[in-house]
């Protein structure tokens, strides 16, 4: 005697040894012998042998129609046997039960399991809609390995093209586009990047890397709706001053602009102006659903894109020749001794006679000219060496508070495309400049907003309105800047509380204390009733988390696509060798460029050890430059200094990260701060 038994899904069948009340021995053909519970065993013969009766019943289960079988089995629950003796005959043997136990086993869309070789028509429009969903697969299947082929060929269908970045990035590993690229970098051993690549869909790595950031980070697109510019509500009093703004050349959102008044007299009024979209935009309205949405404006080589529509910038940017509404902070300070007297804070319309770009005065005015000791031909000159004279001290305060003196020593660099103000499209030529931090027009006007930032953080904290403040527990290594809705100390700048208020046509966290600072300037110490956030608001704590997390993208992007500029600058010189100092493990900055790399051989070396590299290579799509040892220079060379910012960068480049897995080879505003960054 035999037995057809179930296990885990798989049938087997042996010689009956014992037969019990709740369990069956069976000696299989391997000569193994198992114990089966009785509920598992599902059929009893005496022919033929167990091996044959597998092979015989699944040749005949290959060959019963499903439809037919179907359309032949019992109303309501039946056992295999029973559709046997329906669909073969009435004395359907053991080999014949067996089969359509296999059949029926192996067709869930046309029979539901009942367990104990039971079974149960499944309904009509079941069978229906899980044959149009085989079907479906079978074209998909077809499909995939169609567009499989074509990328194998070198060649990329339309559909995957269109989805590239998905398929990249946010893949739906069910669709036929993912599959195919998977199933084509394991066949042809490549990695997906360099498939597509090849096959022709990715044409230029700086439009992979731009679009890749709109789709992962605008899928809705860039462009704004459109939105009428309001008014301000409110007939603001002209301020009795004429200001002055210190940006670079392509700044079109000019957030500040400064006065002085009273030169001479012993008594100097400084004046910070800060434009004033906060009088108008009012919480939850349609223009601050667009500014939250965004967040900040997203800054690139040549391109932008703003926080706010173009037509509210131009309405409230502090362009030369207007009269435009501004939060002003006047600061009386002692000529003599350049001590701070008093502040005060006024809702105003403020003239601006001149806007100042630094990159085309950086040359001029010099620390020279604003000590007396050369000449200084350029406009409100006794006004910006006061500027320098207190901006001098100024810092000087701060760094007693920090207990050491901030170094900067390595250069900011400025990128310029001749792009001719459209939007890049990667071929550009494009020019790198250094410019020293801490330059007389950089610390200026980095001063004068840190005086504004911290003395506004103060005087929320005094009439009880929250803000979002940035804070520094210390210096320690580690220790990074937060930010919070409580004043709190920040150790890297020196101030006893920080808050961002001076670029509200940039930032939605600037944009947010305006509104709170306007509502002190009209209801001073009751103004926590009026203000728009009140204290302890949950509604501070999503914005914070939400502006970080918008903000750290935008920068990382940024940081990405100037490295995508610094290799082009290499391409475009024809450069071969590179000078290079060491960073740790491997890493080295360049000299004279934005740029981290690695160089293997230097990892021995001690930290800002002068070498020379040979470029041996440049990919423009992973952002890699790939570098080889030429030669340890002499240690007086120029290399690069340690100083207090050195740590931040010396992480390993960025790398591109894809969500496809495919098993084939493969600091805030101190000193340096740049005017109107």
């Amino acid at each position: 005697m035999y037995a057809l038994f179930e296990d885990a899904g798989k049938f087997h069948a042996g010689r009956l040894m014992s037969d019990g009340d709740g369990s069956s021995q069976l000696e299989l053909e391997s000569g193994k012998r198992v114990k089966v519970k009785g509920t598992n065993v599902l059929l009893r013969f005496e022919q033929p042998a167990p091996a044959e009766l597998i092979a015989s019943a699944r040749h005949l289960a290959e060959q019963i129609d499903l439809d037919l079988a179907w359309e032949f089995a019992p109303e309501g629950e039946f056992g295999f046997a029973d559709l046997a003796r329906e669909y073969f005959e009435a004395d359907a043997g053991a080999a014949k039960q067996a089969a359509a136990l296999f059949r029926l086993f192996d067709a869930p869309h046309y029979f539901r399991r009942l367990g104990r070789g039971r079974f149960r028509k499944a309904p009509e429009e079941t069978v229906k809609a899980a044959l149009a969903g085989i079907e479906r697969k079978k074209q998909q299947a077809a499909l995939v390995a169609q567009w499989a082929d074509a990328l194998a060929a070198g060649e990329c269908p339309g559909p995957i093209r269109e989805q590239l970045y998905r398929v990249l990035f946010k893949p739906d590993k069910n669709g036929p586009e993912y599959k195919a690229v998977v199933e084509a970098a394991r066949r042809t051993q490549r990695a997906p990047l360099d498939l597509l690549k090849a096959a022709g869909a990715i044409q230029s790595p700086y439009q992979f890397h731009w679009r890749r950031f709109l789709f992962e980070t605008f899928p809705k697109g860039t462009s704004f709706p459109p939105l009428p510019v309001p008014a301000p509500a409110e007939a603001l009093p002209p301020a009795g001053c004429e200001a002055f703004s210190i940006d670079d050349s392509a700044t079109t959102e000019i957030d500040d602009a400064l006065s002085v008044q009273g030169l001479g007299s012993g008594t100097v009024v400084l004046g910070i102006h800060i434009a004033a979209p906060g009088l108008v935009i009012a919480p939850d309205s349609a223009l601050d659903k667009v500014a939250r949405e965004r967040l900040s404006t997203v800054y690139l080589p040549g391109w932008k894109l703003t926080m706010l529509p173009d037509a509210t910038v131009q309405a409230y940017t502090l362009d030369a020749g207007r009269d435009c509404p501004a939060v002003s902070l006047y600061v009386t300070v002692d000529e003599a001794t350049l001590q701070i007297r008093s502040r005060e804070t006024k809702l105003e319309r403020v003239r601006i006679v001149t806007n100042l770009r630094h990159d085309r005065l950086d040359d001029v005015i010099t620390e020279a000219s604003l000590a007396g000791a050369a000449p200084a031909d350029y406009p409100h000159a006794a006004e910006l060496a006061f500027c320098w004279r207190l901006a001098q001290s100024l810092k000087a305060q701060r760094e007693a508070v920090r207990g050491k003196p901030e170094t900067f020593s390595r250069p900011d660099y400025a990128f310029r495309l001749d792009n001719g103000g459209a939007e890049p499209t990667g071929d550009e030529t494009v020019a790198i400049a250094p410019r020293r931090r801490g330059a007389p027009l950089d610390l200026i006007v980095a001063e004068a907003m840190i005086l504004a930032n911290s003395s506004w953080g103060a005087w929320l904290a005094e009439c009880g309105v929250p803000g979002i403040y940035r804070s520094q527990a210390s210096l320690a290594p580690g220790i990074k800047v937060r930010m919070g809705t409580r004043p709190a100390p920040h150790a890297g700048i020196g101030v006893a509380q920080y808050a961002w208020a001076t670029s509200p046509l940039r930032r939605y966290v600037d944009l947010v204390n305006q509104w709170q600072i306007i509502a002190c300037v009209r209801h001073g110490k009751t103004a926590a009733l009026a203000a728009p956030f009140k204290p302890k608001d949950v509604a501070l704590l999503g914005l914070i988390s939400a502006f970080d997390a918008a903000y750290t993208g935008y920068n990382d992007f940024q940081r990405d696509i100037e490295r995508f500029w610094t290799l082009r600058w290499l391409q475009q010189q024809g450069a071969a060798e590179i000078e290079a100092a060491v960073l740790k493990d491997g890493l080295v900055r360049a000299n004279a460029l934005p740029l981290v790399f690695r160089v293997p051989g230097s990892e021995g070396f001690a930290r800002g050890t002068p070498l020379r590299a040979r470029i041996a290579g440049i990919d423009l799509l992973t952002l890699e430059l790939h570098a080889t040892l030429l030669a340890r220079l002499d240690a007086t060379a120029a290399g690069a200094p340690a100083d207090e910012e050195a740590d931040d960068e010396a992480e390993a480049p960025a790398t591109l990260h894809l969500a496809i897995d495919v098993d084939a080879p493969a600091a805030d505003e101190p000193a340096a701060a740049a005017p109107g960054a």
